[in-house]
């Protein structure tokens, strides 16, 4: 099952807390997301970040440890990975690296790539995946 978009991942969390017979208050409690966080996930309505979803991994005992998070939901994706997913996957592996680094060099990554998407596609607007935008 691939987790990119907030309807995957909505049916990956409710799959996951039904087989762990968990509910939603538990999940808060064990991983340390905010039960709201949970239900607008649940929902849909969003798409958790990769800490976020690490945290969520943690306490529905899928992963031990924080630095797992990047490779078990890579391995979720490992079917259709998105560059840029790759790219953060790769940065947020590397220790030396803070969460700070890691949003800076993403934001210019994608602002390089994007201005390379104008370019190869003659000037058609890309977003930040890949997808040209104006249906």
């Amino acid at each position: 099952m691939a987790l990119e978009s907030p309807r995957s991942f909505n049916t990956w969390l409710r799959s996951q807390l039904k087989e762990k017979k968990m509910s939603q208050r538990q999940l808060a409690l064990q991983s340390g997301v905010d039960h709201s966080t949970i239900s607008r996930l649940i929902k849909g309505d969003r798409m958790p970040s990769l800490g976020t979803a690490t945290k969520l991994a943690q306490g529905l005992r899928e992963i031990r440890e924080e630095s797992d998070g990047p490779a078990y939901f890579a391995s979720l994706n490992n079917r259709h990975v998105l560059p840029t997913t790759r790219v953060e996957y790769a940065l947020r592996g590397d220790d030396a690296l803070t969460e700070t680094d890691v949003r800076e060099l993403m934001q210019s990554y994608i602002a390089v790539r994007l201005r390379r998407m104008r370019t190869d596609n003659g000037g058609s607007h890309s977003g930040p995946n890949g997808y040209t935008n104006g249906r």
